[in-house]
Formats: structure tokens, C-alpha cells, sequence
């Protein structure tokens, strides 16, 4: 699946992250899924693969920051980022 535009990028991710955590837990495109507890250490390196395998995109060491993580927002402007490179 091509992804090219980041609202289609930000929906792909939010659908991963509610199927993970439970359709029943709403969040915002700005809140961090970390901060509300949603995301533990493991299941971020399940986002990774996720993330890599969905989009094409490698993510190095230097990418794993939790800023580029955070939020819904963040991932999309990261992938965006990654895809443009």
C-alpha cells in the first residue's frame, strides 16, 4: 500500500494503534500515546515494525527519539520526513 499524503499516512496509523490498545480508548491526533499510558516499551518496538513494513521506510537508532513518536501528528510528519529521503 503506497502511502503519500500524511492524513491518509496519520489514518493508517491511528487504525494500527486502535486495534492494538482497544477501540474502546479515544485519543487525539495530538496527545501522547505515551504520556496516557497507551504505549509501553515493547509494543513501541511492535510500532516500529509496524511503521517499517508498512510504509517501506528503515528506522535508524538515530530516528528512535520519543518525540518523533509521541503522537499520531508526530508519526506522520516522521514518516513523511523518512519517505522524503
Amino acid at each position: 500500500m503506497e502511502v503519500t499524503t500524511q492524513p491518509d499516512t496519520k489514518v493508517i496509523i491511528k487504525e494500527f494503534l486502535q486495534k492494538r490498545i482497544g477501540q474502546d480508548i479515544s485519543f487525539t491526533d495530538e496527545e501522547d500515546i505515551f504520556k496516557l499510558g497507551l504505549v509501553n516499551s515493547l509494543f513501541a518496538l511492535e510500532l516500529v515494525v509496524f511503521l517499517e513494513t508498512t510504509f517501506k521506510i528503515s528506522i535508524e537508532n538515530e530516528d528512535l527519539n520519543l518525540e518523533n513518536f509521541s503522537t499520531v501528528n508526530n508519526l506522520g510528519a516522521f514518516i513523511l520526513k523518512k519517505k522524503d529521503r
